[in-house]
């Protein structure tokens, strides 16, 4: 086929935040979300992977189910299980306790209704 361009599982994407990033932190570019594969500072173009399951870090002492919706809290750099004011990316696959600070989530952006 010759329009393919790439798979899709990981895209170039320009870091967003001050501070940078580093290799395993989430990453919000407007309405693409994904898990960078190298550090990198503020602007800098990153591979970030954009299907998968990792462990990405979590709101402090928030316990979250196996199956619920996770959303990317952009100001804080973390997964919440708040929707309002955040963005969707994908579902807890393991529960996580209150004492841990990550959770596995895989990315995948479900509908908000679940069907």
């Amino acid at each position: 086929m010759r329009n393919f361009i790439q798979p899709g599982d990981s895209l170039a994407v320009a870091v967003p935040y001050a501070g940078g990033v580093t290799s395993g932190q989430g990453v919000l570019v407007g309405a693409l979300f994904g898990v960078a594969a190298v550090d990198g500072a503020q602007n800098a173009v990153i591979e970030a992977q954009t299907q998968g399951v990792f462990d990405i870090t979590k709101e402090p002492a928030l316990a979250i189910t196996a199956g619920a919706r996770v959303f990317w809290d952009n100001a804080n750099r973390r997964i919440t299980t708040t929707a309002a004011g955040n963005f969707q990316v994908g579902i807890a696959t393991l529960a996580a306790l209150a004492a841990d600070t990550t959770v596995r989530v895989w990315l995948n952006r479900v509908p908000p209704s679940g069907s």
